[in-house]
């Protein structure tokens, strides 16, 4: 017996654009998904609430978990979540640099309760982590900085059921970042392994920030200038049998959200991506820490 969580992950582009058709057709997208663990960035505090109305989610943001708010938060938004299962906030952590202090992103970490999974299983937490990483295109040395962090605070507070990641890395696969995460080369002497959903069970590139996009437009030709450019930029991660040898969370299925317009309206200058998971104890073992 396994327990199903769908997992989805979608950088919400703050408010611009026409802000309220986009959030009410995230908002019904959401509904239609109904999803297990929500990971959303570039999030504005008051657009929560209209995001995951009467979609039965937990909702936190940033601004109601961390000591201080960081500049042009009421510009370019936040990270938050949103969960089935009431979750508990066990750590905020900071990942600006010096090199980008006007980034206003945190990294949600929570614990979420999940259903028993097995006869002899009781119910365990798993870690959900939400972050976002630098996003300029000469800023790898800072994404390796904030990844290393990343599993530092996944290890603080693991539980026996594998972590989940879900968030905009602002990475393509064959990035170093990337890389550490997949267990494909370590960083300063060190190394880690999650799984990649789409990897596992996505079909095609998985481009999540492209030019097929009306909205990513501008920022593209901002950002990059180069024609038709494309990048998978947003994942979902679960963690590996090596952390947490008496549990597993198989990936079933990956794919795109958010990647069609609904009359005329895009959700987002990012795709969203889905990942069904089974989650389940190996041998009817349970463990819960």
């Amino acid at each position: 017996m396994v327990t199903q969580l769908r997992v989805v992950t979608l950088n919400v582009w703050n408010t611009r654009g026409d802000a309220a058709s986009r959030t009410a057709l995230i908002n019904a997208e959401l509904r239609r998904l109904e999803p297990d663990l929500v990971a959303l960035q570039e999030v504005l505090p008051e657009q929560l609430p209209g995001l995951i109305d009467g979609t039965g989610l937990h909702g936190t943001h940033q601004s109601q978990t961390s000591a201080t708010a960081p500049p042009h938060v009421d510009r370019y938004g936040g990270t938050a979540i949103a969960t089935r299962q009431p979750h508990r906030v066990v750590e905020v952590l900071d990942q600006r640099g010096p090199n980008a202090p006007d980034v206003p992103w945190l990294t949600l970490a929570a614990h979420v309760p999940v259903e028993p999974v097995g006869s002899q299983a009781g119910p365990g937490d798993v870690l959900f982590l939400a972050p976002t990483t630098s996003f300029r295109l000469d800023a790898e040395a800072e994404r390796e900085r904030q990844v290393l962090a990343l599993t530092d605070l996944e290890a603080r507070h693991r539980t026996a059921l594998p972590t989940v990641m879900a968030g905009d890395f602002n990475a393509d696969s064959d990035a170093s970042s990337i890389r550490y995460l997949t267990g494909r080369q370590s960083l300063s002497g060190r190394s880690t392994h999650f799984h990649d959903a789409w990897e596992v069970a996505g079909s095609g590139p998985g481009d999540t920030w492209s030019a097929d996009n009306p909205l990513a437009t501008e920022d593209i030709e901002a950002l990059v200038r180069q024609p038709d450019h494309r990048r998978r930029l947003d994942y979902v991660f679960v963690g590996s049998p090596h952390a947490h040898p008496l549990a597993f969370a198989r990936v079933r299925g990956t794919r795109l959200a958010f990647d069609e317009p609904s009359d005329g309206v895009w959700a987002s200058d990012h795709y969203g991506v889905v990942a069904d998971l089974e989650v389940g104890w190996i041998s009817g073992e349970f463990a819960n820490s």
